[in-house]
């Protein structure tokens, strides 16, 4: 049954699998808390998470930087991130505990990083645009952004998603 067939999940269960998703993306995955990540907007064609600069964060204490692993796992994490919220789109009738289910066979197996600017902000955003979601991968762009919408990088990453 395709996405259109479906019948969309009411907009209680809709929150319900908002509210799932963002405790799984904030405090489930011990990594994402540690970083500060929030979840910014559940938006389908878009999705985005944030996070604010902290020392814990800097990668070149000289100039307070924020360290390339950070930027790269945020890129990673908005990616997954993409994948979910994609998914849940694309089985528009299920519920969130499905949904859920769905996530746990989500891994990435490829990502690039492309450093363009120096990480220097008070708070980043991350952005995820799914290039394509088939029934075993899915394809993913990242940005990451400062709050003056700074481009610090660009990532792009495949997802197992099956």
């Amino acid at each position: 049954m395709t996405a259109t067939a479906q019948t969309r999940r009411s907009a209680a269960e809709q929150q319900r699998l908002e509210n799932l998703l963002q405790e799984m993306f904030e405090h489930r995955i011990s990594f994402n808390e540690v970083l500060g990540l929030k979840v910014a907007s559940f938006a389908p064609e878009a999705p985005q998470l944030r996070f604010a600069m902290r020392p814990e964060l800097v990668g070149h204490y000289l100039y307070g930087r924020l360290h390339g692993g950070v930027i790269a796992a945020a890129l990673d994490t908005v990616g997954g991130f993409a994948a979910v919220v994609g998914i849940a789109e694309k089985f528009c009738g299920e519920t969130a505990e499905q949904v859920a289910h769905r996530f746990g066979r989500i891994g990435t197996i490829d990502l690039r990083t492309d450093f363009l600017h120096q990480g220097i902000g008070h708070e980043f955003t991350a952005t995820g645009r799914i290039v394509r979601l088939g029934g075993r991968i899915a394809s993913i762009q990242m940005t990451l952004e400062n709050e003056s919408g700074l481009l610090i990088a660009t990532g792009s990453a495949a997802y197992v998603v099956s």
